[in-house]
């Protein structure tokens, strides 16, 4: 459509009948309605054919076309139009002009004298009502304000040429904005009233989105004067400043900038902290102390490293190499770490976190890991081995003996001194926000007049929750979600049940004297020779060596007291290299040398020599320093009264001597045994400085209790641990690894286990079941049948 008149002719269409028969003109971009003249070109072969039909002065029905879902379809309604002229457009291609009259309903097609289409047209009135001149003038002052608010009165003058309601009314099709959905829809409203509403109420649209988008000019104009007039300002304050000698505009510059740059890499919420923060700087004078602490503040805060990020390792055959090469042995340690590993790899290959299962879900999927084990068994170094598994930066966050809420979650700000907590700072000591980060000792935390350190770690441990982590001294949320948390313990009982809860408990055993060797020899002499200085095949300890030194020198599960035994050792030896005594060639050191180097060996404690008489019997236990080997005593005195204990008990051992009591008494005429009168019972456990607690050693207080009233001695090259009822049932117990190892370390022969807890003998090594034997006991009858010799009376034994 090339141009448009809306000035109507001096002379009306005239028709003689309600229905003429005219050829089609479709349109194809555009909708003319009645009144107007628009010239059109003829491109189209249809336009063309249609010309033909119509011939010069003849007349057209002019109907839309628009795509629909079934195809292209004409419009319900047309407009009959005469050709005033016919010409070419600038470019040559062929015009003719139109004059449009009045509406006309499209009816059948029928087959006319010419190719073109040719349908019946019904000619049609514009009806008014008592409501059309009301109408009328709603629509006419509508559009008269909105004609004024984009061109001015000028433009608003053309309504008043506008006399009939009918073209009043469809004046509003020539708005640029309607669409041509919109322009069909005005020209198929035939009703004049129905056709001022609709009008009226695009006016009034127009209107409301021409006041919202003058309005959001003039915010956005009001905020560029306050942005300008605030640099203006900042520009004359630091210009003040500088002239002062106090140069903060220089530090605010800095901040700013460097605001600027994590402005995609922080939450909204936390660039509004910081920037609220630089303003206040901006606002105080250099000699204020607050100044000092916000600089402080936000010194912390740019120095975490917000977008630094390491790129995670997940070649699993890589990892267990890393594993493999810095651990001997911990093979569940290490197949629970590479399946962790696993998951992550499959997760981030398939694009689960994005595919579907929400940012929450992938979040909670993430595993906190806690080593649990004795001394010396490698927890902090296999930290650092998944750090370099993973491929991710490591840090070590101790909490040994920490006391203070604060250290986990931060100073207030209000304190002098106050600074943010060991988490973020060990996020500022990596450099890095994925980091892995060993809590060290974490068993070792206790709470005082300061708050709960374990309290404040149920939110850094949760991965629901450590996503939202709010730092006392940041003041706002830190994500901690992506960093692989890594727990450390010696023992389990001292950590609070819903801390241990978020925990994935990984046990850590002790170690055979095999393994210790192995250790020794693969990674721990290396290791030495390093750091003392020497070179390679200067000094060189024997397998023998080492193995000796594992079982004559060392009574420990893990490796740290061998490790100084072998410093101890090249130590010694190097400085006969040193001061030039050494032979030519290197020094050898056989078993034989190691009384010289290392002084006389730990003394064999003779089991024999303390199981001498009825009464006493020997125990397994677990402690923080692993599995160990403890003996009961017990002994009848004068007296009447409940029994004595002594030994530093816990109260669940307390327990276990009244049950050991009860089920003796109860099974006195079975057993053989009974209870002298006038005597009352005392029960001691040697190493009274150590504390000891727990129900395994119900069977050895009761075997100990029967070998005293029967006069039998307990077998010494026998070892028992399990908990007993008071119908003298043997129940499971834990730590039997543990537990199995130190007795091979003691030189025990045979262990009594529960029957439950048969199952747990597949994780004790091959080499220790070869030379233990272990018993499997349902009752308290298979345990004494076992533990106890023949029968020796109290008075020969005593006498011995």
């Amino acid at each position: 459509m090339a141009s448009t008149d809306t000035s109507t002719s001096d002379t009306p269409f005239q028709s003689t009948s309600r229905q003429e028969t005219l050829p089609v003109l479709p349109l194809d971009d555009g909708v003319v309605l009645p009144d107007t003249v628009v010239t059109i070109s003829m491109q189209s072969e249809e336009a063309r054919t249609a010309l033909e039909a119509a011939s010069p002065g003849g007349r057209l029905l002019l109907v839309p076309r628009y795509e629909a879902e079934n195809g292209r379809r004409f419009a319900r309604i047309g407009v009959i139009a005469t050709i005033e002229d016919t010409g070419q457009l600038p470019d040559r291609t062929p015009a003719i002009t139109i004059k449009a009259h009045r509406r006309a309903r499209v009816g059948t097609g029928v087959i006319g004298a010419t190719a073109a289409l040719w349908v019946e047209a019904e000619l049609l009135d514009d009806h008014i009502s008592d409501e059309t001149e009301a109408l009328a003038a709603e629509y006419r002052a509508a559009a008269k304000t909105l004609l004024e608010s984009v061109g001015g009165r000028r433009l608003a003058s053309a309504l008043r040429e506008l006399t009939t309601p009918s073209a009043l009314a469809d004046s509003v099709g020539y708005w640029p904005d309607l669409s041509n959905d919109q322009r069909i829809s005005l020209l198929e409203t035939v009703d004049v009233d129905t056709r001022l509403r609709l009008a009226t109420g695009w006016v009034k649209e127009a209107l409301a989105e021409l006041e919202m988008r003058e309005r959001i000019q003039r915010e956005v104009g009001d905020d560029l004067e306050k942005a300008q007039r605030e640099a203006i300002l900042r520009r004359q304050m630091t210009a003040i400043q500088n002239e002062l000698g106090e140069g903060d505009g220089d530090i605010v510059t800095g901040f700013r900038s460097r605001l600027s740059e994590l402005e995609s890499l922080v939450p909204e919420a936390t660039h509004k902290a910081i920037s609220t923060e630089i303003d206040r700087l901006e606002r105080t004078g250099t000699e204020s102390m607050e100044a000092n602490w916000i600089r402080t503040w936000l010194e912390t805060v740019f120095d975490l490293p917000w977008n630094q990020r390491t790129e995670e390792n997940l070649d699993l055959s890589e990892a267990r190499r890393t594993l493999d090469a810095d651990h001997t042995g911990l093979d569940e340690v290490k197949e629970r770490l590479v399946e962790h590993l696993a998951v992550r790899k499959l997760r981030h290959d398939r694009g689960v976190a994005a595919a579907g299962e929400g940012e929450v879900a992938h979040r909670r999927r993430a595993v906190i890991l806690a080593l649990v084990g004795p001394p010396g068994v490698g927890k902090t170094s296999l930290g650092e081995s998944v750090a370099r598994a993973l491929g991710r930066r490591f840090v070590r966050v101790a909490l040994g003996g920490i006391r203070d809420e604060a250290e986990i979650r931060g100073h207030r700000r209000t304190y002098v001194g106050a600074r943010p907590g060991r988490l973020v700072r060990a996020l500022s000591e990596a450099g890095s926000m994925n980091p892995v980060v060993l809590l060290d000792e974490i068993d070792k935390v206790t709470g005082g007049w300061n708050g709960d350190p374990s309290a404040a770690l149920l939110e850094v441990l949760d991965p629901a929750q450590n996503h939202s982590f709010r730092d006392h001294y940041l003041e706002f949320e830190l994500d901690l979600s992506d960093i692989v948390f890594i727990a450390t313990a010696n023992v389990l009982d001292t950590i609070p049940a819903p801390l241990l809860d978020r925990m994935e408990v990984i046990t850590l055993d002790g170690y055979t004297e095999s393994e210790k060797a192995a250790i020794a020899r693969d990674h721990l002499l290396p290791r030495l020779i390093v750091q003392n200085g020497l070179r390679e095949g200067e000094v060189v300890v024997t397998d023998e060596a080492i193995r000796s030194i594992a079982a004559n020198y060392t009574r420990e599960a893990g490796v740290r007291r061998l490790e100084r035994l072998l410093d101890k050792t090249l130590r010694k030896s190097l400085t006969r290299i040193a001061d030039g005594s050494a032979d030519d060639g290197p020094i050898d050191v056989v078993p034989d040398d190691l009384r010289e180097l290392l002084g006389r060996p730990i003394p064999a404690e003779e089991i024999e020599n303390r199981i001498d008489r009825p009464g006493i019997a020997t125990g397994l236990a677990v402690t923080g320093a692993g599995g160990d080997v403890l003996f009961v005593e017990m002994a009848l005195v004068p007296g009447e009264g409940e029994p004595v204990l002594t030994g530093q008990l816990g109260d669940v051992m307390k327990e276990s001597a009244a049950i050991a009591r009860s089920v003796v008494s109860a099974h006195a005429e079975r057993l053989g045994v009974s209870m002298p009168g006038g005597r009352r019972l005392h029960v001691h456990f040697p190493a009274g400085a150590v504390p000891k607690d727990g129900p395994s050693a119900g069977i050895t207080m009761t075997t100990a209790l029967v070998s005293l009233l029967s006069g039998r001695v307990v077998r010494p090259e026998i070892a028992m641990t399990g908990e007993v009822t008071l119908q003298g049932r043997v129940l499971p117990i834990g730590g039997v690894k543990q537990k199995v190892l130190a007795a091979h370390r003691a030189g025990i022969r045979e262990v009594i286990l529960p029957r439950d807890n048969e199952h747990d003998l597949d994780d004790v090594p091959a080499e220790v079941r070869e030379h233990v034997t272990i018993h499997l006991a349902h009752d308290i009858d298979d345990v004494l049948f076992h533990a106890l010799a023949p029968t020796v009376h109290i008075e020969e034994a005593t006498a011995e």
